[in-house]
């Protein structure tokens, strides 16, 4: 393999994503099936929507700390404390008696998936030689969408077949798998920091330079929030019963982008990527905001997945791109945080909108956010920003 193509798919890459994959399988299983595990123990809509706030919460706060541990303290332990955060929270789950048992222990749940999720994001670009960093992101991305697309559904069959006992007893052994291949991954050393540096940051939980692409990936959060948040609702309102399409189709689509984004991504850089992509976000919630059918609602989800498969792991590489090894942790809890908070936010906004209207017209407007994305980006373009060099 010559240095200008240096070999991607070593075991370390394949391990790591592997347990990703079963971490965020684990999660998945989780999303759809908690909240009619929460109305099993006597709540209401408030307490259901207090599963998704709170988890989103703790791991918006956890993933900047996580990220300065991650640069001090090293990648190995930190990821598996968080891993083992995430095993106890699951297993905890079946042995809550009440609601509010159930909340607190979702809290904790939210720290340990803050803490693996940025180790997973910063080991994985420490694995990815920099000449191939963009479709290394990608290709590394489709374990995530992978367990997007099984896990919520294969976690309803399971809860409907098999009860909860069984939902948290398969999602625990799924990330106690996660917990054992991180354990033979060979973890690369960062470059020690200076002394003067090490002072001038020892607060420094967020990084600077990791800024403009998470305030990019922020604001398509605010449209992803939207439609994780209200599709199922959506589809009531304008009587599509099998939404689950959405989903299916949609995580499809990602798998399919994703490798091709990357490699596009590392040889043009990141304008080939990012307007196209953001243009096919843009057609994709049009389209389903005028949507009335499965058809258009599958349509309308490969165009959102197409823009959002471009856009998530090409922002990732660029924020890895423009800081130097010692900093990938903060870098990522930074891009992590931006988009739990943009998921969080845009669901919150975008849920007055529908009450204020429909589900149809908050889906027309939500495309103010990537609108707001275009006019920053290209400014930055137009202005010219000089990109700091590769780093290794």
């Amino acid at each position: 393999m010559s240095l200008h193509n240096p070999p991607l798919w070593t075991k370390d890459f394949v391990l790591i994503s592997l347990s990703n994959l079963f971490l965020f399988t684990s999660f998945q299983m989780l999303i759809p099936t908690l909240p009619a595990y929460v109305e099993d123990h006597g709540g209401d809509e408030f307490a259901v929507g207090l599963v998704i706030g709170l988890f989103t919460i703790s791991a918006l706060l956890t993933r900047p700390f996580a990220g300065k541990a991650l640069d001090t303290i090293g990648r190995r332990k930190v990821l598996f404390s968080g891993l083992l955060i995430f095993i106890a929270s699951v297993m905890g789950y079946y042995w809550m008696t009440s609601v509010l048992l159930i909340l607190l222990i979702r809290l904790i749940h939210g720290i340990g998936w803050g803490m693996a999720t940025t180790t997973y994001g910063t080991i994985v670009s420490d694995l990815i030689p920099p000449q191939r960093r963009g479709e290394g992101m990608g290709y590394f991305g489709l374990s995530s969408n992978l367990a997007m697309a099984i896990g919520p559904f294969f976690g309803i069959w399971v809860m409907n077949e098999y009860g909860f006992g069984v939902l948290f007893f398969i999602s625990t052994i799924l990330v106690i798998s996660a917990a054992l291949l991180s354990q033979i991954i060979h973890y690369h050393n960062t470059p020690e920091i200076g002394k003067e540096e090490k002072s001038s940051r020892l607060n420094g939980l967020l990084e600077r330079k990791a800024f403009f692409p998470s305030l990019l990936v922020m604001l398509l959060a605010f449209t992803y929030g939207g439609i994780v948040s209200f599709i199922t609702l959506f589809g009531d309102e304008v009587h599509i019963k099998n939404v689950g399409w959405f989903f299916l189709a949609n995580a499809g689509m990602i798998m399919l982008i994703r490798p091709f984004a990357g490699m596009l991504f590392d040889k043009k850089g990141h304008v080939w990527v990012l307007l196209p992509g953001a243009l096919f976000s843009i057609a994709g919630l049009f389209l389903l905001s005028y949507t009335t059918n499965l058809y258009t609602l599958i349509i309308s989800s490969i165009l959102y997945g197409a823009g959002f498969g471009t856009i998530q792991p090409s922002l990732q590489a660029w924020t890895i791109h423009r800081v130097a090894p010692e900093r990938r942790g903060a870098a990522n809890g930074t891009f992590y945080s931006a988009f739990d908070l943009g998921i969080g936010a845009g669901a919150m906004l975008l849920g007055l909108v529908a009450k204020w209207s429909s589900y149809s017209m908050m889906y027309r407007l939500s495309v103010f956010f990537l609108g707001l994305y275009l006019v920053i980006y290209v400014y930055y373009l137009i202005k010219g920003k000089k990109e700091p060099p590769h780093p290794s």
